[in-house]
């Protein structure tokens, strides 16, 4: 294939070097596509959580745990959308995307299994629709460049236990994160979270340590 968009120089040398270069033309060929189908738009909808790949202005990578509930990421005209909801602040995802908009996505399905990967450029939109995306920040709008299915091979299988209690939702208020409760954060904390703080009182970092040991944080 002499004119791969997926594939580059650093690709071909290792492809040559252990003869798999037909082999990964015809899976471009095959499997790669630019417009997500029926089948792809579904599985995502059905994903509560996904990995985040991106890279900062060093070239550094970063890859994210993104959960929420079922459905929480959509594709609409082949653009998939996805919220942003409240975190540890320290937004090294979101803030690669300022510098360099290549992300790539990884979903999985731990029990079928499944996987499904997007690769594209990003934007931030700061005015989510939240009868859409309930409790987002705002939202990550993606434009794909390549998506393909890949090998489930080396999936190991698990089966889902139960939902994160802090899973925003639109019947109840966002469950306030215990590690913001610290005594050692509460002096950085936004005036919400510390109002929120003072409800629940502070603790220190053994009873935090604690309530990890106890499957309670």
């Amino acid at each position: 294939m002499k004119n791969s968009k997926l594939y580059l120089s650093e690709h071909r040398v290792i492809q040559d070097k252990f003869g798999t270069r037909a082999l990964a033309d015809k899976q471009e060929e095959l499997i790669v596509h630019e417009v997500f189908t029926k089948e792809d738009a579904e599985f995502i909808l059905t994903r509560d959580m996904f990995f985040l790949s991106t890279l900062n202005s060093r070239g550094e990578p970063t890859v994210s745990y993104k959960g929420g509930p079922v459905g929480f990421v959509k594709v609409i005209d082949n653009e998939l959308i996805f919220p942003n909801y409240d975190g540890n602040g320290m937004f090294l995802s979101v803030g690669n995307l300022l510098k360099n908009e290549n992300v790539g996505l990884l979903f999985i399905d731990f029990e079928t299994p499944r996987r499904l990967r997007v690769q594209g450029i990003a934007k931030i939109d700061e005015q989510p629709d939240l009868q859409i995306f309930p409790k987002a920040e705002f939202l990550i709008r993606i434009n794909p460049t390549e998506i393909w299915v890949n090998c489930p091979r080396y999936i190991h299988r698990y089966k889902k236990v139960s939902q994160s209690p802090y899973t925003p939702n639109t019947n109840k208020t966002s469950r306030l994160a215990q590690w913001k409760r610290l005594d050692s954060v509460y002096e950085s904390l936004l005036p919400d979270d510390k109002v929120a703080v003072e409800e629940s009182g502070q603790i220190t970092q053994d009873q935090y340590n604690l309530m990890i040991s106890n499957n309670e944080a």
